[in-house]
C-alpha cells in the first residue's frame, strides 16, 4: 500500500510539473501574441502564475524556452502555409499562394517578429528560421512549378516578394490593407514569373 502511495505522489508531481511547463509555454506565446516581442523570464513567470525559479527548472535558459515556443507555433500553423487551392492558371495560382501565405503571416506575424528579434542571440532560432525559410521556398515551388524555369536572379526576386518581410512592410510600414497587399504582391510575382 505504501508503494502505491509513493507512486501516486510521484505521478501527481509529474502532472503538476507538466501543467506548470505548459503554462510557461502558453504564457510566452500569449505575451508574444499581445505584442511583447521579447518577453522576459519575469513577465513569463508572472503570466504563467509560477515563480521565476520554476521557469528555469523547466527550461535551462531563455533560448530553450523561445525554441520550444517556436516549435509549438510551427506545429500549430504549418497547415496554414501548406493548404489552399493549387489549381488554375498561373495568375490564379499566384493569387491563391499569396492569399494563403497572407493568412499565415497575419496569424503568426508577431511570432515571426519575435524569432527575427532573437536571431542574433540564439543559434537554435537561426536554425529553425532557416529551416522554415527553406520550407516556404519548397511550398512556393509546389504552388508554382514554373519557378523551376526562372533564372537564378528572378527566383531570388520571387522569394523576396513572397517573404514575410515584404508582407510586413506593406501592412505595417506602408499601411496597406490586407486586400491591397495581396493584390500588389500577386501582381509583382506574376510580372516576375511572366517576363522570362
Amino acid at each position: 500500500m505504501a508503494k502505491q502511495n509513493v507512486e501516486n505522489v510521484a505521478d501527481g508531481r509529474r502532472l503538476r510539473s507538466e501543467r506548470s511547463r505548459q503554462a510557461i509555454i502558453d504564457a510566452m506565446l500569449k505575451l508574444v501574441e499581445e505584442g511583447v516581442l521579447v518577453p522576459t523570464a519575469q513577465q513569463v513567470s508572472e503570466r504563467a502564475g509560477v515563480g521565476i525559479r520554476s521557469v528555469f527548472r523547466h527550461f535551462s535558459d531563455m533560448e530553450s524556452l523561445f525554441a520550444t515556443a517556436d516549435v509549438r507555433i510551427r506545429e500549430q500553423y504549418q497547415g496554414l502555409f501548406s493548404g489552399g487551392d493549387r489549381a488554375g492558371s498561373l495568375e490564379e495560382r499566384v493569387v491563391h499562394a499569396v492569399e494563403q501565405h497572407a493568412l499565415a503571416f497575419e496569424a503568426i506575424g508577431n511570432h515571426l517578429l519575435t524569432t527575427k528579434a532573437q536571431l542574433w542571440r540564439y543559434p537554435i532560432l537561426r536554425e529553425q528560421y532557416a529551416r522554415a525559410q527553406r520550407q516556404l521556398r519548397k511550398d512556393l515551388d509546389d504552388w508554382l512549378p514554373e519557378l523551376q524555369n526562372l533564372p537564378a536572379d528572378e527566383r531570388e526576386m520571387v522569394d523576396a516578394v513572397a517573404s514575410f518581410e515584404h508582407w510586413h512592410r506593406l501592412r505595417e510600414h506602408q499601411g496597406l490593407s490586407k486586400k491591397s497587399s495581396v493584390r500588389l504582391t500577386a501582381d509583382l510575382l506574376h510580372r516576375i514569373i511572366s517576363r522570362t
